[in-house]
């Protein structure tokens, strides 16, 4: 930001103020007007007039800062993944020749200017922000990783100056965004991959026949029937596959465990809580005293708070039995299901195994094994919906 703030000639300082005025707006709304007064020259350009719309978009999906916004505009503009780069290429550096020369420098702020304006315009964010969403992500808190989101954004721009269509770039960005999360793409040497995949994305003859031969590639059948089922084994809560599995429960329609009408979308917007299938305590009066043997994610699921309330320490077989009564005419005690089909429908979209009604402390093991591969078959499925 220092190299570019310095440079007069090719309006390096402005390019500095609309990347740090587009993230602070996004993030301070409140502060718009105040910076608008007091940075007149600057708020009297285009440029901050094209800006001033994220101060209205109370947006938490993706809320970038200007290393995200640099290496988006950098990554697409200049088809490289390596940040250090750029500081090279705005001093005019020949990769080839090594040599540092005026148009290069030229051509290198004028390349950044494009990226940047691309990455700020509203038509482009918004559009960006809808299809993030329609992967199931409608909470900040689905989405951890901002190097997945970045590059989502970086394909997004490179398809649609590609000219595909609107509908294919949707569904090819939606499926890379998912796909990065599935194998953690981006965690180790994530600029490395950036610019690794940023330069066979470009170079592809067939770009749409490319992403769909690198998915194919990464997520194969071992990845749906073994790898995911091993990834699954943790007790990490914040563990991508979990967020993942989330998401598809949102992208899918499901409803929370044991509720009739209440879907999961509906308990993540509401902030609804994450409780645990076999109860924590019950768990730990029966010599489960490890957090790591408890907090599987394998024994989470999204729970009504008044239905985890009813079940408090009683193992499944217990409050199951309750369960089945009020399936068969009995009062209804947790939850509003009041028949087999709903139940066995309920069950199946939260991943919950056949034989869970017969199960005590003796069958935890087996109901985490169980479940961990019905959980990668619902993410398998969740992956061809998108």
């Amino acid at each position: 930001m220092s190299k570019i703030s310095v440079n007069e000639k090719y309006e390096g300082n402005d390019i500095r103020k609309t990347i740090d005025y587009f993230c602070h707006f996004a993030k301070t709304p409140v502060d718009y007007d105040n910076i608008k007064n007091s940075d007149i020259d600057f708020s009297s350009k285009d440029v901050f007039r094209r800006i001033a719309w994220i101060k209205d978009k109370a947006e938490e999906i993706y809320l970038p800062n200007y290393t995200d916004v640099l290496r988006v505009a950098f990554t697409y503009k200049f088809r490289r993944g390596k940040l250090q780069d750029l500081v090279s290429l705005l001093s005019g550096r020949d990769f080839e020749t090594r040599e540092y020369r005026e148009d290069i420098i030229e051509n290198s702020y004028k390349l950044l200017r494009e990226g940047v304006e691309s990455f700020i315009n509203q038509s482009n964010f918004e559009r960006y922000i809808m299809i993030i969403k329609s992967t199931g992500a409608i909470h900040a808190d689905l989405i951890r990783s901002q190097n997945v989101t970045n590059f989502g954004y970086i394909l997004y721009l490179l398809l649609r100056e590609k000219n595909i269509k609107p509908d294919i770039i949707e569904k090819q960005v939606r499926r890379w965004i998912v796909m990065s999360i599935l194998t953690q793409r981006y965690t180790s040497s994530p600029e490395s991959q950036f610019d690794y995949d940023i330069r066979r994305l470009n170079t592809a003859e067939d770009i749409n026949a490319f992403i769909d031969e690198e998915i194919s590639q990464q997520l194969n059948d071992t990845f749906w029937s073994s790898i995911l089922v091993t990834r699954l084994n943790t007790s990490v809560a914040s563990s991508p596959y979990w967020k993942t599995f989330i998401m598809s429960q949102v992208k899918l329609g499901d409803r929370g465990f044991l509720s009739k009408e209440i879907s999961v979308r509906s308990l993540i917007e509401n902030r609804g809580d994450v409780h645990h299938i076999f109860p924590k305590d019950y768990l730990q009066k029966n010599g489960h005293n490890n957090r790591g043997e408890y907090n599987q994610i394998a024994n989470f699921a999204m729970l009504q708070t008044e239905v985890n309330i009813q079940i408090s320490n009683r193992a499944p077989i217990d409050y199951m039995r309750s369960v089945l009564e009020q399936c068969n005419g009995g009062e209804n005690v947790y939850g509003g299901i009041s028949d087999m089909a709903t139940l066995k429908k309920n069950m199946a979209e939260n991943c919950i195994p056949s034989n869970f009604s017969t199960m005590d402390v003796s069958n935890y093991d087996d109901f985490l094994k169980a479940r961990r591969v019905l959980m990668a078959k619902k993410l398998k499925e969740y992956f061809g919906s998108l």
